[in-house]
């Protein structure tokens, strides 16, 4: 059976790879938002009651797609909408 010893400097090594590795994953996760949110998300975000983020979705205002009984709208859509970019559905 062989005896490793791991030194000091084998330690700080070691914590300095970690530590880069865990900014790495940080910085990339703030980078990609998530392509698709839910309602409580969207509220959070957009600083809104659930009956104005209904309203938006009732009036086409903010596209959604349904899944069983969860809505999720593309974070796209929404950012264009805070932007004032979206185009208002002809009725």
């Amino acid at each position: 059976m062989t005896v490793e010893l791991i030194t000091k400097d084998d330690l700080e090594q070691f914590r300095q790879s970690m530590l880069q590795d865990l900014k790495l994953l940080l910085t990339k996760r703030i980078e990609e938002p998530q392509k698709y949110l839910k309602s409580y998300q969207v509220k959070n975000m957009l600083k809104i009651s659930g009956g104005t983020l209904h309203t938006l979705r009732a009036n086409g205002t903010l596209k959604f797609t349904r899944i069983g009984h969860i809505i999720y709208y593309n974070y796209e859509d929404i950012m264009q909408l805070m932007e004032g970019t979206t185009k208002k559905p002809k009725r």
